[in-house]
């Protein structure tokens, strides 16, 4: 079956999704089908502990030198950044993430990462889709491809969720809408568009269904192709979603005070405790962004600012999830498009520039080892020392802790073949 759509059918479906819309109170938010993983070799299954990714993306180039990999030693590089110890045996931060130093032996810190793609466009599209840009293709999302191979866990709602992400970072690509996420702007508005209007009765609902039903017999009857036939089952998938028990995931009002407090009451905290709350109730992949890394000017006040967001709902995460017996199968994945030169820019304020060369990455639960440190850079953190992890191996290094197969090649509607992580290879020794 093709999965793409020519551009008079992408016209069909906005007005199928408009009319959902006006005429049933509802919107027609991407939900996911049958996975491909039974075509798939199962070597990856092998190692598989995760069962759910939440991958936290640093928008902006996160300043390594700054948080993961400080220089303790150098302090033309490190200027007003200090360094702290962590619970971990031979890792330390900067000092403006103390609770994270506190959890670190849960997790593994990748001070080895390097990139070719030094602006953020390109930076991030690589991060999140394995691949460069390309004028002629846009390629899947990490989330739609662990969709794509892997389905959905649970079957009444999205098992794609992306929270104040771009939906450049978030879309399917050629695998087409039916593999994008689900948006969600704001993690305490939650999923909109999800509940009959109160200005149309139950009555008057059925009756547009019984109507919408007829116009679509009589649509597909002119328009009979797979893939419209594909789009009316977003119809019935979306009145299952509002008539599910698991609606209420997406409601943070269930939550304690208790709970919320521990997250704390920004923005991206609240997305971490959707988080949370949506991978308990089957959802499969959930980004969640938190910008404001692109640190050119004032590095040092920018970066305080944005870690003490990050820091408490970060710690906040990880110790929640292992509290509810989650982590060990929740991958949680700390990324960002690139670093920051480790120079320090006096005419631009105390600025760092774009710095692809190294940066860091962490990940945490899922089958990953706690308190490890894998690879290492020179004395300055401006080049990669030792065991280099590209952005293709990262990527498939989370294939694997899912089970997937990073090396089933997929065809494109130009017949053109892909993988999950292109020609990534996963970084073993991250693996408990």
């Amino acid at each position: 079956m093709n999965p793409f759509l020519k551009p008079d059918e992408f016209t069909r479906r906005q007005f199928l999704s408009n009319a959902a819309r006006t005429y049933l109170g509802v919107h027609l938010f991407p939900m996911f089908g049958a996975s491909i993983a039974e075509a798939a070799p199962a070597t990856a299954a092998d190692v598989a502990k995760a069962k759910h990714v939440i991958y936290l993306f640093m928008s902006g180039g996160m300043s390594h030198v700054d948080t993961f990999d400080p220089k303790p030693k150098k302090k033309d590089v490190m200027g007003t950044t200090t360094t702290i110890p962590t619970a971990a045996d031979g890792i330390v931060l900067g000092h403006y993430l103390p609770a994270t130093a506190k959890i670190m032996d849960k997790v593994s810190v990748v001070n080895s990462m390097t990139s070719i793609q030094g602006a953020h466009e390109q930076g991030a599209y690589a991060m999140h889709t394995s691949y460069s840009m390309r004028g002629t293709t846009k390629h899947p999302s990490l989330g739609s491809w662990v969709m794509k191979i892997g389905g959905r866990i649970n079957q009444d709602i999205p098992g794609f969720v992306a929270i104040d992400t771009p939906a450049d970072h978030s879309g399917a690509g050629f695998f087409g809408a039916k593999y994008a996420a689900a948006p969600i702007g704001s993690a305490e508005e939650g999923l909109q568009d999800s509940k009959r209007v109160n200005e149309v009765s139950t009555e008057n609902f059925d009756r547009r269904l019984s109507l919408a039903d007829k116009l679509n017999k009589q649509f597909h009857g002119r328009y009979a192709n797979a893939d419209v036939e594909a789009y009316q089952d977003l119809y019935q998938e979306a009145i299952r979603l509002m008539n599910s028990k698991d609606l209420k995931a997406f409601n943070l009002n269930e939550e304690t005070a208790a709970t919320k407090n521990l997250y704390g009451s920004g923005r991206f905290a609240q997305g971490c405790l959707l988080a949370r709350r949506l991978v308990e109730h089957g959802v499969r992949f959930v980004e969640v962004q938190l910008g404001g890394w692109d640190t050119h000017y004032d590095n040092f006040a920018a970066v305080e600012g944005r870690c003490k967001e990050f820091d408490q709902a970060y710690a906040a995460l990880i110790t929640d999830l292992e509290k509810r017996g989650k982590l060990k199968d929740t991958l949680v994945v700390v990324a960002t498009e690139f670093g920051r030169t480790p120079e320090i820019k006096a005419e631009h304020k105390d600025g760092r520039d774009h710095h692809p060369s190294a940066f860091s990455c962490l990940l945490a639960g899922g089958g990953i080892k706690g308190g490890y440190k894998h690879g290492e850079t020179d004395a300055t953190a401006a080049k990669v020392k030792s065991d280099p992890v590209t952005v293709q191996d990262f990527n498939a290094t989370i294939a694997k802790a899912l089970g997937l197969p990073f090396d089933l090649v997929v065809m494109s509607p130009t017949k053109r073949p892909f993988k999950i992580a292109d020609k990534g290879i996963p970084v073993d020794k991250l693996f408990a």
